[in-house]
């Protein structure tokens, strides 16, 4: 992902006033005639024109930020219909709330006798919805909308929050032929903005308009800078990716320095991480937590007694805290109720149980300190300067020897040393109460495993029978007790995957190390199956990936501008064992592969050995050894899949002597 950093400078350029350039409402002949877009054929709709205007300015003798809207788009296919729906997100404060002012709307469209029409928006369709306490959407749809209409609209939406400048996002999942942001900043505030995603601007250029901001009397100039895109592509979610916000082509403005228009006094708003530094560890909801270490003394003493070892004591203390507090859904990086009363009412926040956890490790003797990270849904943080709302979340860092563990005692089911997938994205802040604060890569060293073992026998009617045992390490592990947990009982679980194989028929199982979090995991079948599609006994086909063969590939797209994240490496296994009658032969063996990945990314490999005409053992192995693997890198995975795919398609063949 490119991130340029743009400082905006309040006096730059010449000095003249410019006006918004604005596109003109209505349509051409061109455009209503339109049956595709000739870069994106496939496009169901595409951006005719967008622009986008903000400004500080007085509003009813207030200072506010005014953004205007202005969008006109061709919808070709129904599935573009969706669309003409449109959707504001406005922000509600305890004070004062955005609102959202001259909705209007026009959609163009051939009527059955070829003749041009247009149907106007009814502004008593225009309606808000409250979705939480802080949070509305103003809602509206196009009326006539039909397949080969364009859809034009206009908004002004009015923000007390003029410290979070608007951003503008370039790329949306349908293309763009011309997108254009223009922003007006007097000379009293002061932003940085970024610029990120894999696509340039196609022009920017910044001008001074004279005595642009006047309010009570005072006055300054503003900085006019405008941003253009062109020929924008849809941005294409695929698998295996963070926030899209992480990698669409959008601008952001971080307020850096304001003067308060009225009196003059300067603050600088963008602090040094020494200032967030001080101010958490003073904070009552987050450093405050961390240094109770003498609430916490007496209650750990039973849990550590007799551990001899640190790492005995970090593992029975995570084991403690994981019992004692139960997550109560509310995700944040400040504590809600405080160490003692998680404790007490065995309830709590994110921040409460992991604080917790972080102050009863301290108070062992162990070196434990705060992580504070950012969710894959909710998207990066800014490595730049110190922005704390990018920071959603809190987890626990234990450092014993040259060891370091991450921890996050929130899901009873992780074992020790396991992150959730949603924890693991690009970097976190380490917050100590003794030294300052430092960033470190969240990765992690667990894979997820999976090591399948099958043992059959082919019978003389048609059907295997035979054996299957699993065993599951890391995140397969995590991921198949968490699969287990949602059933009563283990028998109920047995019984539903029963139900799902309807060619495989479970007579006896066995599940071992449920609730052993720091061993593997492992599943024993006694099984029948009918693992053959066809009735001819003399000749049988027989595909040896019967039990997850890949059909399609999770990946489509000519070139892919954002990496591929799995956020842990993998490895599956699989070792079949077959015995077959006496009467059969092998006249197919599988095929025998070997792909691998550019600097050992990675690879898929199979082999077969046959012990006589009547025993054979089959293996197959698919790893992954990177968490992240780029763009460039992208072809290759792409192409190891359809590698993958057209060998698991291959079948055996048994034949009767």
């Amino acid at each position: 992902m490119n991130k340029i950093t743009l400082i905006l400078l309040i006096f730059i350029g010449l000095s003249f006033k410019a006006a918004a350039q604005e596109f003109e409402t209505g349509i051409t002949d061109q455009e209503i005639e339109m049956t595709k877009y000739d870069k994106d054929p496939q496009a169901n709709a595409v951006f005719l024109n967008e622009f986008g205007n903000t400004r500080i300015d007085e509003y009813m003798d207030h200072i506010r930020l005014i953004h205007t809207y202005h969008a006109k788009i061709k919808i070709f296919t129904k599935e573009g219909l969706t669309h003409g729906t449109i959707e504001i997100p406005i922000h509600n404060g305890d004070n004062s709330a955005e609102e959202v002012n001259n909705v209007t709307g026009i959609t163009y469209y051939k009527d059955d006798n070829g003749i041009i029409q247009k149907a106007e928006l009814d502004s008593k369709k225009v309606f808000t919805v409250k979705d939480y306490k802080y949070g509305s959407t103003v809602k509206f749809a196009l009326p006539a909308l039909r397949p080969g209409c364009v859809i034009e609209f206009k908004y002004e939406l009015i923000s007390p929050y003029w410290d979070h400048f608007r951003g503008w996002t370039f790329q949306d999942d349908i293309p763009k032929i011309n997108s254009q942001y223009e922003v007006h900043i007097p000379g009293f505030w002061t932003f940085n903005a970024s610029l990120r995603g894999a696509l340039k601007l196609t022009k920017s250029n910044s001008e001074v308009e004279r005595e642009c901001f006047s309010s009570g009397g005072s006055k300054a100039d503003c900085s006019h800078i405008t941003y253009n895109m062109k020929d924008i592509p849809a941005f294409v979610d695929e698998d295996y990716m963070t926030a899209r916000k992480n990698f669409l082509s959008a601008i952001f403005f971080e307020l850096v320095e304001v003067t308060n228009p009225y009196t003059g006094v300067k603050t600088v708003v963008t602090k040094e991480w020494s200032d967030v530094d001080r101010q958490l560890k003073i904070s009552d909801e987050f450093g405050v937590q961390m240094k109770r270490t003498s609430l916490l003394k007496e209650r750990i003493a039973p849990v550590i007694a007799g551990k001899t070892t640190d790492l005995d004591k970090a593992k029975a203390l995570y084991a403690w805290v994981k019992s004692q507090i139960k997550w109560n859904d509310y995700i944040g990086i400040y504590s809600t109720d405080g160490v003692k009363k998680a404790l007490d009412t065995h309830a709590g926040s994110i921040a409460d149980i992991n604080l917790t956890l972080i102050t009863a490790l301290s108070a062992a003797g162990l070196n434990a300190e705060a992580v504070l990270l950012s969710t894959r849904d909710h998207g990066m943080v800014n490595n730049l300067y110190p922005v704390l709302t990018d920071f959603n979340y809190v987890i626990a860092r234990l450092t014993i020897g040259d060891q370091t563990y991450l921890l996050d005692a929130t899901d009873p089911l992780l074992s020790f040393g396991l992150l959730p997938l949603k924890c693991i994205n690009d970097k976190g802040r380490v917050l100590s109460l003794n030294k300052p604060s430092y960033w470190i890569e969240l990765s992690t060293q667990q894979k997820a495993a999976t090591t399948r073992m099958f043992d059959l026998t082919l019978l003389d009617n048609g059907k295997l029978k035979g054996t299957i045992t699993n065993y599951y390490k890391g995140y397969d592990a995590y991921e198949k007790r968490k699969a287990i947990k949602k059933f009563n009982t283990v028998d109920e679980y047995v019984e539903d995957f029963d139900e799902k194989q309807p060619k495989l028929k479970v007579f006896k199982s066995d599940i071992a190390n449920l609730d052993s979090l720091d061993n593997p995991l492992r599943e024993t079948f006694e099984v029948e199956i009918e693992a053959f599609d066809n009735t001819n006994h003399d000749k049988l086909a027989f595909n040896p990936y019967f039990w997850e063969k890949r059909t399609t590939n999770p990946f489509k797209l000519a070139e892919r501008d954002y990496p591929v994240d799995w956020a842990f490496a993998s490895d599956k296994r699989l070792v079949l064992v077959m015995h077959l009658p006496a009467q059969y032969i092998i006249e197919t063996p599988p095929q025998v592969v070997a792909f691998s990945l550019p600097n050992k990314g990675g690879m898929f490999a199979t082999t077969f050995e046959s012990q006589d005409n009547n025993t054979f053992t089959f293996s197959n192995i698919t790893q992954f050894n990177k968490s992240v693997y780029d763009s460039a890198e992208y072809p290759y995975l792409k192409e190891l899949f359809n590698k993958i795919i057209l060998t698991e398609k291959g079948d055996m063949i048994f034949k009767k002597k």
